[in-house]
């Protein structure tokens, strides 16, 4: 898929992935409509980029669906219909087991990771398909093949967003869009402060983990788009578990459990 001259919608682009994905579409000469809950995000990313109209910012919480039904017309207002759609945005909970994590952490994670994704999809699919060339990609985790002790729901919500994908790549095979999901590892963005989560409590002693550079994984990310593929992992660690995790998952569940266990609370 060709970038220049294209529509692009990127959820969680004023920070993080989000914005060095929404970075690199507009440098490429795409126009991008991001989405964020943080409006001074939207304008940091927007004075980084210096691309004037071709990047408008809409102050979106992707869980509101009705909010989220209402984008794609904004987006065709601004840019033109969308050829592309990156759902980036995510959080993280509290790194606690599950026995001690409330309800309301739980919804949340499902809420944002699961249903954000959900609602964005249901919501440009028909634009999409309606395109003569057209993208879909969603950001799932490393941690939905090799299940993190403390971060379960995660984990559970970004398994739910890998299948869905698969599913819908499956969906889409005879039309124009190409579906993509992508499994990044560590990567060095601010989603714990971002989801409210405190990683010095409990983990002051826990051993540091080599991270990719947000602007790497959004090289991986896009270029997977370009290119169409079904799948694609970022990170050396994610690239491990994505190989040891078919051969051995137990072996794999547990090598994780001994390595992040210490960011137990």
């Amino acid at each position: 898929m060709k970038i220049s001259g294209k529509t692009f919608v990127v959820t969680g682009a004023g920070n993080g992935i989000g914005r060095a994905v929404t970075l690199q579409l507009l440098a490429a000469g795409a126009s991008v409509a991001g989405i964020d809950l943080n409006d001074a995000g939207l304008q940091k990313t927007a004075e980084l980029a210096d691309a004037g109209s071709r990047f408008t910012a809409h102050v979106v919480n992707i869980t509101d669906r009705d909010a989220v039904e209402a984008l794609p017309a904004q987006v065709t207002a601004s840019h033109g219909p969308a050829d592309g759609v990156i759902n980036v945005a995510g959080v993280i909970q509290k790194f606690v087991k599950v026995a001690d994590l409330p309800y309301a952490e739980i919804e949340k994670v499902m809420n944002v990771n699961f249903w954000g994704t959900m609602n964005m999809v249901k919501a440009f699919l028909p634009v999409l398909t309606s395109r003569p060339e057209a993208a879909l990609v969603n950001v799932a985790s490393m941690g939905a093949y090799a299940p993190v002790p403390g971060q379960a729901v995660y984990g559970a919500s970004k398994a739910a967003v890998k299948v869905l994908t698969e599913a819908l790549y499956a969906e889409l095979l005879d039309t124009s869009v190409a579906v993509t999901v992508i499994f990044p590892g560590a990567i060095g963005t601010d989603i714990a402060a971002n989801s409210g989560v405190a990683l010095s409590d409990g983990s002051q002693d826990a051993p540091a983990y080599k991270t990719t550079p947000p602007s790497v994984a959004a090289a991986t990310i896009v270029d997977a788009m370009v290119k169409g593929k079904y799948r694609a992992t970022i990170g050396s660690d994610a690239s491990a578990m994505d190989k040891l995790s078919r051969l051995s998952p137990r072996r794999a569940t547990t090598l994780i459990a001994k390595q992040m266990g210490a960011l137990l609370n």
